[in-house]
């Protein structure tokens, strides 16, 4: 399967873009009873593209993918892609343990007008794993499928231990592999070592965590950070100035909203941005679907006083 996939791959060198900066993951908002909100989650777009964002990742782990039908996929996919119509860059994400699920998604989010799929390597559950040939097939039947760039998603929650030099083969031998978010522990120390032995072929290492360990990432060559939607505008100038070589701007603006992203990371996860998105008027309803849990209102509470510090526009965009 490799060799077919691979030579067929061969024909698609259609990419010219390159893509760096903040790629924030949109929320999808539910209604109070749990039923996808088309309005709201065009609102939530608006205001990411309000936010400044380089570009957006839509049904991302942080869009609670996991507990979406495929046919609530297929809806959010062409109503996200078509209210952009293409203000910013979107990356779709498609990742799933099963190859033809895996190319059948990704055909349609090239056809819906995706620039770049993200994908974790095939898992399920605790113990099924692919090996790195099956991993590599994957990938490379995801690249014959759509003529868009990949990014590989190298996170814990796979339970996949991606190597750097598998990492870096995928992107010397699969040329739509550009991309990568790294965000497992000791992630600089994985991007440094990723950008040096995959050279060029490296076009976007990105880091992920809600921008975490953001400084240190930069420091080892990060170009990109993909966090979530609750403080974009305000990560954005930490990116900016970082790679304009301002390291001293980049560094009193990240001190200032690290206590906010560590709350985030630490205490909230994926529900933080849709708290602040419903303070700040953006949606009606924060609810997660089960078995997440809302917010405590202790740590709502704290949650919102370290935003309100730091004034996202997130907090006042729909007021």
């Amino acid at each position: 399967m490799g060799i077919i996939v691979l030579a067929c791959y061969q024909t698609h060198m259609s990419i010219t873009h390159t893509y760096s900066g903040v790629w924030p993951v949109a929320p999808t908002p539910f209604t109070d009873t749990g039923a996808i909100d088309p309005e709201g989650m065009k609102r939530v777009l608006d205001c990411m593209i309000d936010q400044g964002v380089d570009g957006i990742c839509i049904l991302a782990n942080y869009s609670e993918q996991f507990a979406l039908s495929d046919r609530e996929r297929d809806i959010l996919l062409e109503l996200c892609l078509d209210h952009i119509a293409e203000r910013v860059p979107v990356i779709v994400t498609a990742s799933h343990y099963g190859t033809r699920i895996v190319v059948e998604r990704a055909r349609r989010a090239a056809a819906a007008g995706a620039q770049a799929l993200m994908l974790m390597p095939p898992y399920h559950g605790a113990l099924l794993r692919a090996d790195e040939a099956g991993m590599f097939e994957h990938f490379a039947a995801v690249a014959a499928a759509a003529d868009i760039a990949i990014m590989v998603q190298d996170a814990p929650l796979s339970g996949v231990s991606l190597s750097v030099g598998f990492l870096a083969r995928l992107a010397r031998e699969i040329a739509q592999v550009r991309y990568f978010k790294i965000e497992t522990p000791g992630t600089a120390a994985k991007l440094r070592a990723l950008i040096a032995a995959g050279g060029d072929a490296i076009a976007g290492p990105f880091d992920g965590e809600e921008s975490i360990t953001l400084m240190a990432d930069l420091a080892a060559g990060a170009t990109g950070t993909m966090p979530s939607a609750l403080l974009p505008d305000l990560i954005g100038p930490v990116v900016k100035d970082y790679l304009a070589g301002d390291t001293e701007a980049a560094n009193r603006a990240y001190a200032r909203i690290l206590p906010l992203i560590n709350f985030e990371n630490r205490q909230c996860n994926l529900r933080a941005a849709k708290a602040a998105m419903m303070a700040g008027g953006v949606i009606s309803s924060d609810t997660v679907r089960h078995p997440f849990t809302p917010l405590d209102d202790a740590t709502r509470a704290g949650l919102l006083a370290l935003a309100r510090d730091v004034a996202p526009l997130v907090l006042r965009w729909g007021k």
